[in-house]
């Protein structure tokens, strides 16, 4: 079980660094509705990590870990994410449009940013790719059920913490964090491309050599 947590830490980082939730959950907390729709965020964000690793687990606990079949679905998400993440970094500075959920934030309902942070979590191509591998590898681990939804805990405690904490935070000390936040979102804005794109060639490159090691 430990050498499965091994592997799902840098990916569960990969999922926790993504600017783009994060850029939401902190324009929600500057909007409206900030505590009902930022705690609404996180519910789906988790509910989304869950679903998306849970699925995969159970594609992963069709496969052997000691054969090659794991190693090579690893490769070949290596493989898109790589791919995703040269898009990514060719486009960082192209002008981009603000998605239109982005404007829609500040008077946005919990309901909606619960299905919003399904969505992001799970719909998101880096952030499908990266849970997708962290099911797989759970499930190819053929571990006891009891351990299986442990490691899928585990991974979605990591994979949340950046969105968690802040919103957390937030229902204690809302006054003090606003600045701080408001000057991250700037920030994470200016450089999302920039970030987004080296994380996924990293996370991408990481996904190809346990992949080719899994062919050994």
């Amino acid at each position: 079980m430990g050498s499965v947590i091994g592997e799902l830490v840098p990916l569960a980082v990969g999922v926790a660094i993504s600017p783009i939730p994060i850029i939401g959950v902190i324009a929600m907390m500057l909007g409206q509705h900030a505590r009902t729709t930022s705690v609404g965020f996180v519910l789906g964000w988790l509910v989304g990590i869950v679903a998306a690793t849970t699925i995969f687990l159970v594609v992963g606990g069709a496969l052997d870990e000691r054969s090659s079949s794991s190693g090579w679905v690893k490769l070949v998400l290596g493989v898109i994410l790589l791919l995703y993440g040269f898009r990514t970094w060719r486009s960082r500075d192209a002008e981009s449009a603000q998605p239109r959920w982005m404007s829609a934030i500040d008077k946005m309902r919990a309901p909606a940013a619960t299905g919003l942070g399904v969505a992001l979590a799970a719909v998101n191509p880096k952030n499908l790719v990266l849970c997708a591998s962290a099911g797989v590898t759970i499930g190819s681990a053929s571990l006891a059920w009891g351990a299986d939804a442990a490691l899928v805990a585990i991974f979605t405690v990591l994979a949340a913490t950046t969105v968690v904490v802040p919103v957390v935070a937030y229902q204690f000390a809302a006054d003090h964090l606003r600045d701080p936040m408001d000057r991250l979102k700037v920030w994470l804005e200016a450089n999302n491309a920039t970030v987004m794109g080296v994380l996924i060639l990293v996370m991408g490159a990481v996904l190809i050599g346990k992949g080719i090691s899994g062919l050994g």
